[in-house]
């Protein structure tokens, strides 16, 4: 491969990924503005990871992962603070990880690896408050946060799936 196409290659790529951190902070921010007040502190729908499932069935890990990152540092520093970095990050990667792996052994469909996804991420989020904040008490809210990871998981992996299913713009890497 001869040098400007691999720039123009890294080019796309650039723009690419750019377009989908573009829609899932817009998909943040609209979810921050629905005014929801949930009994439990955490409980949110997600629905920027509509974008992160599609692209993790269209394009791989490697860039559901990259997409992700980018997505929850800008929405912290636009929208939250460092503890909502944190405790973002720690969701979305454990959450990728679960997916990732639910995905590559072929027994789940999108929405079983969506579900698990959100309860993933309800997880970690629950296990770093009470690491911060050092309180056990905090898993308290994890049964709470599980009916919202299976529930949200639910319309995020069906909305996921039917945008999976009817963009075939990309074809996913064989090696994820």
């Amino acid at each position: 491969m001869r040098s400007s196409d691999k720039n123009k290659f890294m080019e796309s790529d650039v723009a690419l990924y750019g377009m989908f951190v573009s829609v899932a902070l817009v998909m943040s921010y609209i979810e921050s503005l629905i005014p929801i007040n949930p009994p439990v502190p955490g409980i949110k729908l997600g629905l920027a990871n509509i974008v992160i499932i599609w692209v993790l069935y269209s394009m791989g890990i490697k860039p559901a992962a990259i997409i992700s990152v980018l997505r929850v540092l800008l929405a912290g520093f636009l929208f939250g603070n460092l503890y909502s970095i944190i405790f973002s990050m720690a969701g979305a990667v454990f959450s990728l990880a679960v997916m990732f792996f639910l995905k590559k052994v072929r027994f789940f469909t999108v929405i079983g690896v969506s579900i698990a996804g959100g309860v993933a991420h309800n997880l970690a989020q629950t296990v770093v408050a009470m690491i911060v904040l050092e309180n056990v008490w905090m898993a308290s809210y994890f049964p709470a946060l599980l009916v919202s990871g299976v529930v949200s998981g639910i319309a995020i992996g069906i909305l996921g799936g039917i945008l999976y299913r009817k963009i075939k713009i990309l074809q996913p890497d064989k090696k994820q």
